[in-house]
C-alpha cells in the first residue's frame, strides 16, 4: 500500500499538488476498499472514521482530484450515484462490470477483452483509443441461484 501512496503522492506533485493529510486518508479508505465501488459518502463514512475532523467537501474535493488525474475512475451504474474505483497499476485500461438489475451488485472482469477491437478501430479508422469502459447490465448468478432455489421448493 505504501509504494501505491508514494506512486499517487508522485503524480500529485507532478501536476502541482501536495499529498495533505486530507488525501491521503482518503486515498487510504479507497486502497483499504478497493474491491469495492464506493460512493462519495461511503468514502467519507470511512474517513471520518480515522479522521474525525475531516468534511464531506473535503472528500468531494479530493475525489474529483483523483478522477481528474486519473487516479479513481468515477462510475454511475446507472442508479444515479457517482461511485469511486481506483485504477490498476498494470492496467492499461479500467476494467469492465457485471451489473445485477435485481440486487445492484457489481462485479468486476479484469481482463481487457477489447484489445482486438481497440486494434481493428486503429486499423479501420485510424483511430487511437486512449480509454475505455464496458459494464453488462443483467441478473447475477446470485440472484439467478437464488431463483432457481424457489423454483426448486
Amino acid at each position: 500500500m505504501e509504494a501505491r501512496i508514494e506512486k499517487i503522492k508522485q503524480q500529485l506533485q507532478a501536476q502541482g499538488y501536495k499529498l495533505t493529510p486530507q488525501r491521503e486518508a482518503t486515498l487510504r479508505v479507497l486502497l483499504e476498499n478497493e474491491e469495492d465501488h464506493l460512493s462519495a459518502e461511503d468514502v467519507f463514512m470511512l474517513v471520518k472514521e480515522k479522521a474525525p475532523e475531516i468534511g464531506l467537501a473535503t472528500v468531494y474535493r479530493t475525489l474529483e482530484l483523483l478522477a481528474e488525474l486519473h487516479v479513481v475512475e468515477k462510475m454511475n451504474f446507472g442508479d444515479g450515484v457517482a461511485r469511486y474505483d481506483l485504477r490498476g497499476d498494470t492496467s492499461k485500461h479500467h476494467h469492465h462490470h457485471l451489473i445485477c438489475v435485481q440486487c445492484g451488485a457489481v462485479d468486476e472482469i479484469l481482463e481487457d477483452w477489447l484489445g482486438p477491437l481497440e486494434d481493428r478501430l486503429a486499423r479501420e479508422f485510424n483511430f487511437h483509443v486512449l480509454d475505455h469502459r464496458l459494464d453488462f447490465q443483467g441478473v447475477c448468478h446470485r440472484c439467478n441461484n437464488e431463483e432457481s432455489d424457489k423454483k426448486s421448493e
